[in-house]
């Protein structure tokens, strides 16, 4: 009798564990869903509103349903010149945002890149002390250099243009650190053999380190990417000819003459319309790289 028992006993106990194994899973799927759709659901509400007509978003706010003014609030984001002036179009804020985020990523990068470079390989005296030092800039936001540095492009005469946008901010210490660990995770026989083959410090940078760290700098250009892309205090201070918004900058301005209009009903719809095309490009950039991304921030390919 004892035996059977233990018997039935071992033969209930795995279909126990086999259902708390599955309320674990239903659990732990129920919480992603829940998080999923508390982030998902105020961009389809968002889009969804982009479909009703001005009137009725000034009425009853966002909207969840489908009206038929979709392709005309997306057209007139992308192609009605809007602003004070009236010469600026979504494409153009669109082309300017492309430009800030691409320049600021491909710029630290590079950046990041050389000074890592310099710290790990070649025998400064003081390399290590360098390293904290562009570390410790972390510690200093934009706002707190922004009244120097807006100061100093201004002397330069690179205020509306895409240098001065640019070039100022393009220094990363985040970008450093990542690099430099990176570079010190490679083999020392690596350095070695590419020594004994003749390769000089140039050859063995583009040759050797640039091709190994291809997940590395697919992790940073997304991370800078979208830093740049989602600037919107640098842009304000730096661009006062409309032509040189971006489209961060360029909703605030444009919600701000809405109003101007000859009915005197602010252009809602197309406001959602131009902060739903901005999203898209970093949402690309990100479902682009991502396998690269993760891999970069959890492996050492050598």
């Amino acid at each position: 009798m004892a035996d059977i028992s233990q018997t039935s006993a071992m033969v209930r106990s795995p279909a126990r564990a086999q259902k708390r194994i599955k309320w674990t899973q239903i659990i732990d799927h129920a919480i992603l869903c829940l998080g999923a759709f508390v982030m998902v659901f105020p961009v389809v509400m968002v889009l969804t509103t982009i479909s009703f007509a001005d009137v009725d978003i000034v009425k009853h706010g966002l909207q969840v349903g489908l009206e038929g003014h979709m392709a005309e609030n997306f057209e007139a984001a992308m192609f009605d010149a809007s602003g004070f002036t009236k010469t600026v179009t979504g494409t153009r804020m669109l082309i300017n945002s492309l430009i800030l985020g691409f320049g600021f990523a491909i710029g630290k990068i590079v950046i990041s890149m050389m000074a890592a470079y310099a710290i790990v390989y070649f025998r400064l005296r003081f390399a290590t002390f360098a390293f904290w030092i562009i570390f410790t800039t972390l510690l200093l936001p934009l706002e707190v250099r922004i009244l120097p540095s807006y100061e100093a492009i201004q002397s330069l005469g690179l205020a509306n243009t895409y240098t001065g946008l640019i070039v100022p901010l393009i220094a990363s210490a985040t970008g450093t650190f990542f690099f430099r660990q990176f570079f010190r995770s490679i083999p020392e026989e690596l350095v070695e053999a590419a020594r004994i083959d003749g390769a000089g410090p140039v050859k063995f940078f583009i040759d050797i380190l640039v091709p190994l760290s291809q997940t590395m700098i697919a992790a940073i250009f997304i991370i800078m990417f979208v830093y740049g892309w989602n600037q919107y205090l640098w842009p304000t201070l730096i661009t006062t000819d409309e032509g040189m918004f971006t489209l961060v900058r360029g909703i605030k301005q444009i919600v701000q003459v809405l109003g101007q209009t000859g009915a005197m009903v602010p252009e809602y719809g197309k406001a959602l319309a131009l902060s739903m095309i901005a999203m898209v490009p970093p949402v690309l950039i990100v479902i682009f790289f991502q396998s690269w991304f993760v891999k970069g921030l959890t492996e050492s390919d050598k």
